[in-house]
């Protein structure tokens, strides 16, 4: 017999799959009803499957195989009960990107038992990191902007360091350290650790108010209004994904276009502070199919001494350290050692 608890749980666990449209039919029918009477699997589920429809659009989007599956029935559901407060615009970003890797991570064996597959899971990601492993450093790196909002630890307690010890050692110490306290754990908790506390950053007043998020916090080593820490986590967290579906070979797009650039403007502007005034301006262009823009990088009232050109996930994926200044695509002109100076100090900021 399975109580209402038993059935919360195992309808959460069918979310990811629903909102993609994965679940086999006998599932389908389960989850609808559920939505009607769970505010807070309701809220879950509008937010999986937002990021669905961003990229489906308008033109491409699949028919659902079933009424069960519309998203008319996940309206009824929301309408039906009273709405969950909603993030603030800054904050967007990363509710997507967590949203996108939930419904990924979904798609993988439950947790492990006699009969359940843990071997995607042990997949190999980046740096000696498992699937799981990859996930628990997004625990450990979510903590420095949890612990500023005032939210515990979903992880043993870090250990004490010397006061001079420099913000990437401390961070490298502590991935290192939940890395392991996670691998005593099953995949599905420590997945449930790191939903747990997204949702709680997610739900604290700095991620709904942009005049609170407009402070300015040191963290990971760069003072930064609370809203663009938040835009971190999002930079993060979809290079990870992107880290675990290359793993698995089930590709994971780019954010939507919106967020991508509000990340292109923030990795900009790092950019522009890690060179100062003592580069060689360069004229860096970021452009897509949706739009052009341009920057002047380095010393300011002289010559641009050269030009570049770069697509706005190869400049992402160049400042998270997934290209290389030599492997990037790009296009330029003029003074090539100007360009190859912006190309250096693009990739040292990658710390993922």
């Amino acid at each position: 017999m399975t109580t209402d608890a038993d059935d919360h749980a195992a309808i959460r666990e069918l979310l990811g799959a629903w909102a993609v449209r994965a679940l086999p039919p006998s599932e389908e029918r389960l989850v609808p009803a559920h939505l009607a009477d769970c505010e807070q699997c309701a809220a879950e589920a509008e937010l999986l499957r937002e990021p669905v429809r961003l990229l489906d659009g308008p033109d491409g989007e699949v028919p659902p195989p079933g009424p069960a599956l519309g998203d008319e029935i996940l309206a009824r559901a929301l309408t039906a009960r009273p709405p969950a407060p909603r993030t603030a615009a800054h904050a967007e970003p990363y509710a997507a990107a967590v949203a996108a890797l939930q419904a990924l991570l979904a798609e993988l064996a439950p947790e492990p038992d006699a009969t359940a597959d843990a071997a995607p899971w042990l997949t190999p990601v980046i740096h000696d990191w498992t699937v799981q492993d990859t996930v628990a450093h997004l625990i450990a790196a979510d903590e420095h902007l949890a612990a500023h909002l005032g939210l515990p630890a979903n992880a043993p307690p870090a250990p004490p360091h010397p006061r001079d010890t420099g913000w990437r050692t401390a961070w490298t110490t502590r991935t290192h350290q939940v890395i392991a306290h996670e691998r005593g754990r099953s995949p599905q908790a420590t997945v449930t650790t790191w939903r747990a506390q997204t949702a709680a950053l997610l739900a604290t007043p700095d991620a709904r108010d942009p005049e609170r998020a407009a402070r300015a916090a040191t963290l990971v080593g760069v003072r930064l209004p609370v809203a663009e820490h938040f835009l971190i986590r999002a930079f993060e967290t979809w290079i990870h994904a992107d880290d675990i579906g290359r793993a698995l070979d089930r590709p994971v797009p780019p954010p939507p276009a919106a967020h991508l650039w509000r990340l292109v403007r923030l990795a900009v502007r790092v950019l522009g502070l890690a060179l100062g005034r003592g580069a060689g301006p360069v004229a860096l262009t970021i452009t897509d199919v949706t739009r052009s823009t341009e920057w002047i990088l380095g010393a300011e009232g002289e010559p641009v001494r050269a030009e570049l050109a770069l697509d706005p996930v190869d400049f992402c994926l160049l400042v998270g350290g997934r290209h290389t200044p030599q492997t990037v695509p790009r296009g330029a002109l003029g003074d090539e050692e100007a360009v190859r100076t912006v190309l250096d100090r693009a990739a040292r900021l990658a710390w993922l």
